[in-house]
């Protein structure tokens, strides 16, 4: 991270006069833009649910922006007083309404960018009476930034992020050193930081960044090592240069991404969490394993 960088105690999160613009706003989006036409449930579920469970957001330009004035209130959002889980990145709604359905104690707010993933989730959250949830369409780091109080999140979750497999887009990733820095703005002292891909070469980036903060601590440290390691295991079995980047098809090619790591021998870092028992089987997660992927979890406390 650069010298002008913000941290957690800069002046660019200070309350008072008008916000810096975070230097990750100068940075390649971790999107790309999709259709955003509702139709049929997905449009009803927006009409009925959208007033009552999305955030309406200040823009600041497009519809992913938000002012960054503008700060979230989480207890007049859910009309309570509750610990604040964030999911980025919610699609479908999946694993952020399975949770919330299971924990009623606790506050979900889910962050995506995509209209159509949002409607389903506000589809999931009416069909299942759930109270505990809300939506907001802005793009995370921006949201991290400026819209979420400082120290009021108990969890962040980062679940399945797009890898941007070609080394040139690997500049797009969500997960940098810069977005560490945010995830720690946000999160309380001994929060957690949760973290999960299905690609080895983005989970070692993951693992090099959240290891190299000085604001977090692998829960994991040391753990799962040489064979126990899901590293070692991908590094044995080849098996990313064979299934690429989708499920193979009877009579079809693999689609080779160039995505795997490469190495040799044993993982001898470790640090890999169990996988986390309170994130449900998504349907995105279930394709990983039906390609024959490996799943990398991670865990960090916020010091």
């Amino acid at each position: 991270m650069t010298s002008n960088s913000p941290t957690p105690e800069s002046s660019a999160y200070d309350d008072g006069a008008r916000r810096t613009p975070p230097v990750h706003l100068a940075q390649p989006v971790s999107f790309v833009r999709r259709g955003s036409r509702l139709q049929g449930r997905r449009q009803q579920a927006w009409d009925d649910y959208a007033p009552k469970f999305a955030i309406d957001l200040p823009r600041d330009g497009g519809d992913t922006t938000v002012d960054p004035d503008y700060v979230f209130d989480p207890d007049t959002a859910f009309g309570r007083s509750a610990p604040l889980v964030v999911e980025i990145g919610s699609g479908l709604g999946e694993a952020v309404c399975h949770a919330a359905e299971q924990d009623p104690d606790r506050n979900f707010l889910a962050l995506e960018v995509y209209r159509p993933g949002l409607a389903q989730t506000l589809l999931r959250i009416g069909q299942r009476g759930l109270a505990n949830v809300r939506v907001a369409q802005v793009n995370a780091p921006e949201a991290l930034a400026t819209m979420l109080p400082e120290a009021s999140l108990s969890e962040l979750w980062v679940f399945f992020p797009d890898p941007w497999h070609k080394t040139r887009h690997h500049k797009r990733r969500l997960v940098q050193d810069s977005f560490a820095e945010l995830a720690a703005r946000v999160l309380q002292p001994g929060g957690i930081w949760r973290l999960a891909t299905d690609w080895s070469d983005y989970a070692i980036q993951m693992r090099r960044v959240a290891d190299a903060s000085p604001h977090f601590s692998n829960l994991y440290a040391g753990e799962r090592t040489g064979t126990d390691s899901p590293l070692t295991q991908v590094w044995e079995s080849g098996v990313e240069g064979v299934v690429g980047g989708a499920p193979v098809r009877e009579g079809k090619v693999p689609v080779s991404t160039g995505n795997a790591s490469t190495g040799e021998g044993m993982d001898d870092l470790g640090g890999w969490a169990p996988r986390f028992a309170g994130r449900t089987m998504t349907s995105f997660e279930q394709k990983a394993h039906d390609a024959g992927r490996m799943i990398f979890d991670l865990a960090y406390r916020r010091n």
